[in-house]
């Protein structure tokens, strides 16, 4: 009977991948943004999915990688949720492991590239999961999803799903977002942040005129870079420009972009950047924000867990327009990123889905308590004492027209190696507007 029971799960096995056989490298550019929702009242605890059946005799034993580091925001999250998970599942042996945001994405691809990811991992959607996924790296979650699909809706899987099917489970959604620490603005005389461009650049003088530095921006990490040019390209050019050009439909060499890259250099020129932030990481970055170095920073949403004691000398807003007659406010970098996968190589890839499921609607639970970004899993628990910051950033999305994923998410791995290497030039001033747009027109892959 033993043997009859493993032959049959044996060919379910091979049946679901089959079905989840057929790959392609589209990316969904589906502009609909998430809905920042009103959450219901219920349980504490998110509840667990019943696992498929394991002998007792007999426990699975699943990996997994993450970028929750001890300094990460989302480390509580991680860690709440994976005991949840593991009261809830004592049949299963999980054991993971955390490798910072950077080296992490090298260690991910390598370990692709070898087909030796762990059961479970963390990944970017779009650009950067596809390439796993068209290698055949990825294990398909149709399957399991379908018992989770009244919690997660559709709408959240837009960068996860490939020729129609789902490869990750989301956690939460961020985009980029401007904090600034009111008392500093004040002594500049400023009551909030400026509404415009211009009135930002004035604020900035003013804060130059106090000895005050306007901001603080890693240059150790270039994807904290980004989190600023983006803004202001996107700012320059509108959302649906910009994602053309990260998809090669339309060329870089573009008078805006070359404007807004032009911009953000006579910035640091004047002094607006700190500079050692070049050599800082972001967390040394974070850290001098907080104890009231700069007076703005620019970075994700999921960084209003990191603000919570100083709530209430930080507001929250999106980066002001610089052209209005292609941009408008609303249109935000960011959205459904941040998930966990399952290694089609895994030795137990159905059981692994339910934990990759299970283990992405609880980091969801106790990431958006902590204020580490708006819950792509409907929540239903008690939401009565959120991070006032969270708050402000729901408010953010709510009246959000269209976002553009990340630039190294959307765009393939060797395409997005290229943008950020001239991104980081920019930070350097090695190169300037002309030569960033020229360079990438040339050098991106199409």
């Amino acid at each position: 009977m033993k043997k009859a029971i493993a032959l049959l799960m044996t060919m379910m096995m091979l049946v679901s991948l089959a079905a989840c056989g057929k790959k392609d490298s589209s990316t969904s550019t589906d502009n609909a943004e998430p809905t920042a929702t009103e959450a219901n009242t219920a349980t504490e605890t998110p509840e667990a999915t019943e696992a498929p059946a394991v002998s007792e005799s007999e426990p699975v034993n699943l990996t997994m990688w993450c970028i929750a580091v001890e300094s990460d925001s989302n480390r509580h999250a991680y860690e709440t949720a994976i005991a949840d998970f593991q009261k809830a599942h004592p049949e299963i042996n999980l054991k993971w492991e955390a490798t910072q945001n950077q080296d992490y994405k090298t260690k991910i691809k390598a370990a692709a590239a070898a087909n030796e990811l762990p059961d479970i991992f963390f990944t970017w959607g779009g650009g950067f999961l596809r390439e796993f996924v068209d290698a055949g790296r990825v294990y398909c979650l149709d399957d399991a999803y379908a018992n989770y699909a009244s919690e997660l809706q559709d709408k959240f899987l837009v960068n996860h799903k490939y020729d129609g099917k789902l490869y990750a489970a989301p956690t939460n959604y961020n985009v980029v977002a401007m904090f600034a620490n009111k008392e500093l603005l004040k002594q500049a005389g400023f009551d909030q942040v400026p509404g415009t461009y211009e009135e930002l650049i004035a604020c900035c003088d003013a804060l130059i005129a106090k000895g005050i530095i306007p901001f603080g921006c890693s240059g150790k990490e270039t994807w904290c870079v980004t989190e600023y040019l983006e803004s202001m390209i996107e700012k320059s050019v509108g959302a649906t420009a910009l994602t053309d050009m990260y998809l090669g439909k339309t060329p870089w060499n573009n008078e805006g972009v070359i404007n807004a890259v032009n911009k953000f250099q006579e910035m640091i020129n004047k002094k607006y950047f700190d500079p050692e932030g070049i050599a800082l990481s972001n967390d040394e970055v974070k850290a001098n924000f907080i104890s009231g170095k700069y007076a703005f920073y620019i970075n994700g949403t999921w960084n209003c867990a990191s603000f919570v004691d100083i709530a209430d000398k930080v507001q929250v807003a999106e980066f002001p327009v610089i052209d209005s007659t292609k941009s408008q406010l609303g249109e935000l970098i960011g959205g459904p990123s941040d998930s966990l996968a399952v290694s089609a190589n895994s030795k137990n890839p159905e059981i692994a889905a339910m934990a990759a499921l299970e283990l992405a609607k609880g980091v969801c639970h106790y990431g958006y308590l902590d204020g580490n970004g708006l819950p792509a899993w409907t929540p239903d628990y008690d939401t009565s004492n959120l991070n006032p910051l969270t708050l402000a950033v729901a408010e953010i999305m709510n009246n959000s027209k269209q976002s553009v994923l990340f630039g190294d998410g959307i765009q393939s791995a060797d395409n997005a190696n290229i943008y950020l290497d001239y991104v980081n030039q920019i930070y350097a001033s090695a190169i300037d507007g002309k030569a960033f747009v020229e360079g990438l027109d040339k050098d991106l892959k199409k």
